[in-house]
C-alpha cells in the first residue's frame, strides 16, 4: 500500500491489506514497549490476536457448521452439505484473491484437502464414521466440503508460521518426517486388515521430535516451547472442533447415531497423528530455519 511501510520485522507484512493495521499497531507496540506492565499484558493480548488471525479460516468453517446446523432451511432446494461446499470454497478462493493466502500455500492446502478426501472415501465406506445429509457434490459417501476441513489444518499452520517466525533447534530432516508422514497414513488404511500400528507410530514420531523446540516471535523476542506439546496442544483444538461438527450433525461416528454424545478421547491419538503429516507438507513450502540466539 503506497505511502505505508510496513516494520520489516513483522511475518504479515507480505500481506498488503494488512499494511495499515500493522503500521498502527507497530506504533502502539513503540508507546506500550516503555511501560513494564503493559508491555505484559500487550504481549499476551498480541498473542491472542495472532492465533485466531492464524485460525481465520478454520474460524470461518466452524462459524458455517454451527450457523447452518441452527438456521439453514432443511427443505431448502440446495442441501446444507452443498451450501457448505460452496461456502467454503469461496472463503478459499477469497483468501487466495486478496493474498491472504500465497500460491505456494494453497498448493500445499490442496495437496491435504485431496490427501483428506481420500482417506474421508475409504473410512466411510468401511463404516468408521457417516455424512447423515444428502449432497450433490459428493464422492461415494464424502461430500466435498470435508476436505476444506483438513485445509482449515493446513491453512492454520501455514499462517501461524509466517505470524510467528518460526525457528527451530534440532530439527529432524525431512526425509525422516516424509517416511513417518507416509507410515502414519498407510496405517490409517491397513489398520482395518492388519495390525493397528499406531503405538509404534507415536514412539516413531514422538523419538523424532522429542529434542525439537519451536521458537516463536510473538512481539519483539523469540519464545520457545517443545514443538510435541505445539503439535499436541493444536490437535486438543482440533478435537474440540471435531465435537462441534458431530454436535451440529455434519458428521456422525456410530456411537452417535442413536444420541450425541462426546468424541471419545482417544480420537486426539488420530489427531495427532494427521497433523504430523500436516506438519510435514507445510515444511515442504516453509523450509525450517534454525534458531540463532543474539
Amino acid at each position: 500500500m503506497p505511502g505505508i511501510r510496513a516494520p520489516a520485522e513483522s511475518a504479515a507484512a507480505t500481506w498488503p491489506p494488512l499494511a495499515r493495521f500493522i503500521d498502527f499497531e507497530n506504533r502502539l507496540g513503540e508507546r506500550m514497549a516503555s511501560r513494564p506492565l503493559a508491555s505484559g499484558f500487550y504481549e499476551f493480548l498480541r498473542f491472542g490476536l495472532k492465533q485466531a488471525w492464524a485460525c481465520l479460516f478454520g474460524g470461518i468453517v466452524i462459524f458455517l457448521l454451527i450457523a447452518t446446523y441452527l438456521f439453514y432451511p432443511r427443505d431448502a432446494a440446495l442441501a446444507r452439505s452443498d451450501f457448505l461446499f460452496l461456502s467454503m470454497l469461496a472463503v478459499q478462493g477469497g483468501l487466495i484473491l486478496t493474498r491472504l493466502e500465497t500460491a505456494e500455500e494453497a498448493k500445499v492446502i490442496l495437496i491435504y484437502h485431496v490427501v483428506g478426501t481420500v482417506m474421508e472415501i475409504f473410512k466411510t465406506a468401511v463404516g468408521s464414521w457417516i455424512y447423515p445429509e444428502p449432497s450433490f457434490f459428493r464422492i461415494g459417501g464424502v461430500p466435498l466440503f470435508t476436505g476444506f476441513m483438513y485445509a482449515c489444518v493446513g491453512s492454520y499452520l501455514c499462517r501461524a508460521w509466517r505470524l510467528f517466525d518460526f525457528r527451530f533447534a534440532h530439527h529432524p530432516p525431512s526425509w525422516a518426517l516424509i517416511t513417518t508422514s507416509i507410515l502414519i497414513y498407510a496405517n490409517f488404511f491397513t489398520h482395518h486388515y492388519i495390525v493397528d500400528l499406531r503405538i509404534g507410530l507415536f514412539l516413531l514420531a514422538g523419538g523424532l521430535l522429542a529434542r525439537t523446540r519451536i521458537y516463536f516471535k510473538v512481539w519483539h523476542v523469540h519464545r520457545s516451547m517443545p514443538l510435541l506439546l505445539g503439535l499436541l496442544l493444536v490437535a486438543l483444538f482440533i478435537w474440540f472442533s471435531e465435537n462441534i461438527g458431530t454436535f451440529t450433525r455434519t458428521w456422525l461416528y456410530p456411537s452417535q447415531l442413536q444420541g450425541w454424545s462426546m468424541v471419545s478421547v482417544a480420537k486426539l491419538g488420530s489427531w495427532f497423528l494427521l497433523l504430523i503429516i500436516s506438519y510435514t507438507l507445510v515444511t515442504l513450502v516453509n523450509r525450517p530455519q534454525p534458531f540463532h540466539r543474539r
